[in-house]
């Protein structure tokens, strides 16, 4: 159920996408002939007086369709309401708005994550090493040992740990230099004290492993705002941030590209990550919910060819020019680009799928 949770969620942003383009549209007067949400075979599809509704089998894509180019449409071509017919600041409205609705959509997911949950806000850190995940490896040591995401390491063969960051790097010293010998942890969860004795594994060169994360001994609190206007401010706040780091994440992969490339998620990743979200922590979907649809819409205004922000380009060279460039470089361009998307798109999947021994492991 998380990773139809994740689906979910990102089917969402894409049909608040997508309606950005035909509200913006349909509220000027422009012909609309299609509204899909997905891709591939058709599972509910309903004609309406102008436009044919649709829902695909595969959610994480969509578009919204315009009579232009439709061989079949018996629409006048020099009718002012085709919108290759309307003015630039019409055709402009109608090509941003969808990423104007997904930055707005993100900033009232925002509004309620602050409203209804709060935002996470980490404590003081406690003496001991939290275990924050296993290995998805179910063979794992640490797994076999009984040891459970969430329990708290106090001690490692009598050594006690304290509250300082620099205990986590002890304790990896004490389990990569164990390889092969038994080691004794102390353990808290929640109320009650255990002992376990687990013997790391020998990796490369003999260094030990249990197949844990590791991370501070802190606790995540969350506050609601009390008043509507705490909200909006916090959550314009978070908004704020988002948009920041997200630029200068993309900023990166120009500047730094060795450095920030393996770091790009494809489509699985995401729904891998949604899927642990919903799974561990189902309250801060919203924050995540928010979080890509910012990255939806910053992707989408990059101009790049058969990107929104590609399209704006083109108007662009349009208004300076005093007329649009030739169909036939256009075409040219956007089927460039599709094709590069594309390619990019099933690398990441190809990739991404390796990663995971195949996608049974998103349905642990």
């Amino acid at each position: 159920m998380s990773v139809l949770a994740a689906i979910a969620v990102l089917a969402v942003l894409i049909l608040v996408h997508e309606l950005g383009h035909f509200i913006a549209a349909r509220s000027q007067g422009i012909y609309v002939n299609r509204f899909s949400l997905g891709f591939g075979p058709v599972i509910w599809k309903y004609q309406g007086p102008e436009t044919e509704y649709a829902v695909r089998a595969f959610p994480l894509g969509g578009y919204v369709g315009f009579p232009d180019d439709d061989p079949d449409s018996n629409i006048p071509p020099n009718d002012p309401n085709l919108l290759r017919n309307r003015p630039i600041l019409d055709r402009a409205i109608v090509i941003s708005a969808g990423v104007i609705a997904n930055l707005i959509f993100a900033y009232f997911l925002l509004v309620a994550q602050v409203g209804f949950v709060g935002i996470p806000q980490i404590s003081k850190p406690q003496p001991g090493i939290l275990i924050q995940q296993l290995a998805p490896e179910v063979s794992s040591v640490a797994s076999n040992a009984g040891i459970k995401p969430g329990d708290v390491i106090l001690a490692a063969n009598d050594r006690q740990f304290g509250a300082a960051k620099e205990e986590i790097e002890v304790l990896r010293g004490i389990i990569k230099n164990s390889a092969t010998k038994p080691v004794k942890l102390e353990i808290a969860r929640e109320a009650e004290k255990l002992t376990v004795t687990v013997t790391p594994e020998a990796k490369t060169e003999g260094n030990g492993s249990i197949g844990v994360g590791l991370g501070s001994n802190v606790k995540v609190e969350r506050h609601p705002a009390k008043s509507l206007t705490e909200a909006l401010n916090v959550g314009s706040t978070q908004f704020q941030r988002i948009i920041s780091m997200t630029f200068q994440g993309f900023g990166q992969l120009v500047t730094k590209p060795q450095e920030t490339a393996g770091q790009v998620a494809g489509p699985i990743n995401i729904v891998k990550m949604g899927a642990k979200i919903a799974q561990d922590d189902t309250a801060s979907l919203l924050f995540f919910g928010a979080l890509i649809s910012i990255n939806l819409a910053v992707i989408n205004i990059l101009p790049l060819p058969a990107l929104d922000g590609g399209q704006l380009a083109f108007l662009l060279i349009e208004a300076l020019r005093g007329e649009p460039l030739p169909n036939r470089i256009q075409d040219g361009v956007m089927q460039t680009g599709l094709m590069l998307l594309l390619g990019l798109g099933i690398f990441l999947i190809v990739k991404e799928t390796s990663q995971l021994g195949f996608i049974q492991r998103l349905f642990q």
